[in-house]
């Protein structure tokens, strides 16, 4: 991997989510649409794997988010086998 490819994978990690999907539907477009060089091409699939490897990062961050907050409202007091007080 040369510099440029360094920096370009490196501000994919800069991205929000909806950023690295909207740039990843371009590419599978241009990749779709053909017309590109052999070498523009694999650069997009780089470019490419790198998008999506950065959406799969934001949705795993957020299914853990949602299962930790599950988690928490299952943590109530009968969850915990403590009931609240003043019940039997």
């Amino acid at each position: 991997m040369d510099a440029k490819n360094s920096v370009e994978i490196a501000d994919v990690a800069s991205l929000s989510y909806e950023q690295a999907r909207e740039e990843l539907v371009a590419v599978v477009s241009q990749l779709e649409t053909g017309g590109a060089s052999l070498e523009q091409s694999l650069a997009l699939w780089e470019r490419g794997e790198a998008l999506a490897a950065r959406c799969e990062t934001w949705l795993e961050g957020a299914r853990q988010r949602l299962d930790a907050a599950r988690a928490n409202a299952a943590g109530g007091p009968e969850a915990t086998g403590m009931a609240e007080p003043g019940r039997d």
